[in-house]
Parts: structure tokens; C-alpha cells; sequence
């Protein structure tokens, strides 16, 4: 099964100070052009509404998301994502997109070891059903992803997708996959919300560095590391 693209909007990427891609250090801080794509090249993948892999370090979880824009979502995207990940689909998002949305922390103390900052979860408000299937769990990330939808009776609480509080500065300020996900969206031009989920094996354990690069190669997936965009942000001052 290959994962399955759709055309995006081109225009609103970020100027940077150099044309030259950016190919740093890799998850375990050894450059590696090899094994990892560029940042741009991502970029590119999700500005075209494809999922691309990324992983944090390997001193932190050491695992692998596919990360996609929320506003690209399709239920074929999703429909790949649940087959090779967790099927625990989350979406990153800036505060301002939350609060606007009236998405509460899911607890008032948070006790994650990562402090991952979950709201409520929600579904669509109209046009799902159970809200579970590839289609309905689109349908929500979509309306999470269009800022153009600004009303909070849009969606339904409690749901079976789980919106993330970034960090306003991204992975400068947390090096989480919740934070890449609005980086990589808000550097392709789109608007900053990413879906995610994390990337398992066969017998559900979690897939670390060479599973994941073999995992991205396998379906023509760029592959990206946290650490790299963190550098590329700082490089371009982006």
C-alpha cells in the first residue's frame, strides 16, 4: 500500500537566506545525508499533502511519526496512517487555533513525563458517523486544520481525534513531534496544524532509527529529524 498524495498550494513558503538545502545533523547528532532528507524536501512533501516521517532524538522517545498538514487530510491518508502507526491519531496545534476552538487541556495536572499538553478530544460536529473511520477521522482533522472554521460548535467533545498544545515557538522552545508539526506546516506555507501518530511494527513495537528509515525508503517518504529542523529554524532565522 503506498501512501497517497494530493496536490497542495505552492505559494507562502518562507524566504530563506540561502538556496542551499539543508542537510544537518541526524538523530543521533552524526550528519547523514544518507540516511536523512532534507528539510526543504519536506517542505515540499507537505506542502503537496504528503505525509513525511520524523524523528526526535534518540536520547528523548527515539520514534518516528508520520506527520502530515491537518488541512490535507484525506481518507486514504488516513486510512495509510492507521495501518502502519499506533492508530492514535493526534493533531498539533498553535494555542491561539485552540483557544479560539474552546479545546480545553484534557487535566488540569499533567503528570505526562513529556508534559505532551492533550485537550479534549473531538470529532466533527456534522458529517461523520461513529466518528472512528478513516473518513470521519479526516473530516475532523480537516476542520481542525481550516482556520476559516472559527466556530467551537463545529466540533463535538469527547471524539476519537486528540488535538496537541504546541509550544508557541515550536521545537526552538520543545523538541516534540507536536511542535514539528506545526513548524513543517506553518514553513510550507500552510496553515500551522499537523496531524500525527506514531509508526509501530508488525508486532507493535515501536519503530526506532533503521526501522524508520527503512519504513520512509519502502514508500518514498522524505525523512526528516527534529534536531535538523530546529537547526534549519536557526539557520534561517525562520
Amino acid at each position: 500500500m503506498s501512501p497517497p498524495a494530493q496536490i497542495g498550494r505552492s505559494s507562502g513558503t518562507p524566504n530563506t537566506s540561502s538556496n542551499t538545502p539543508f542537510v544537518g545533523a541526524g538523530a543521533n547528532g552524526i550528519t547523514s545525508a544518507r540516511d536523512f532528507d532534507t528539510i526543504e524536501s519536506a517542505l515540499e512533501a507537505i506542502r503537496d499533502g504528503k505525509a513525511v516521517v520524523v524523528m526526535d532524538n534518540e536520547d528523548r522517545e527515539n520514534e518516528g511519526d508520520l506527520i502530515f498538514a491537518a488541512e490535507k487530510a484525506t481518507p486514504e491518508l488516513l486510512a495509510f496512517t492507521i495501518r502502519y502507526s499506533s492508530g492514535y491519531i493526534c493533531v498539533g496545534m498553535h494555542p491561539d487555533r485552540l483557544d479560539e476552538l474552546d479545546l480545553p487541556l484534557m487535566v488540569k495536572e499533567n503528570t505526562d513525563p513529556l508534559r505532551t499538553q492533550y485537550t479534549v478530544s473531538v470529532d466533527a460536529a456534522e458529517g461523520v458517523t461513529t466518528g472512528i473511520s478513516a473518513a470521519d477521522r479526516a473530516k475532523t482533522i480537516c476542520i481542525l486544520g481550516d482556520y476559516s472554521v472559527k466556530s467551537p460548535s463545529s466540533l463535538r467533545r469527547p471524539g476519537h481525534v486528540l488535538p496537541l498544545r504546541a509550544r508557541k515557538n515550536g521545537v526552538l522552545e520543545r523538541g516534540g513531534h507536536t511542535e514539528a508539526a506545526i513548524d513543517l506546516t506553518r514553513l510550507a506555507g500552510l496553515n500551522p496544524a499537523g496531524a500525527l501518530c506514531e509508526l509501530v511494527n508488525d508486532d507493535g513495537t515501536m519503530k526506532r532509527r533503521n526501522d524508520c528509515i527503512a519504513f520512509a525508503r519502502e514508500h518514498s517518504l522524505k525523512l526528516v529529524t527534529i534536531s535538523d529542523l530546529a537547526a534549519y529554524r536557526r539557520l534561517h532565522n525562520c
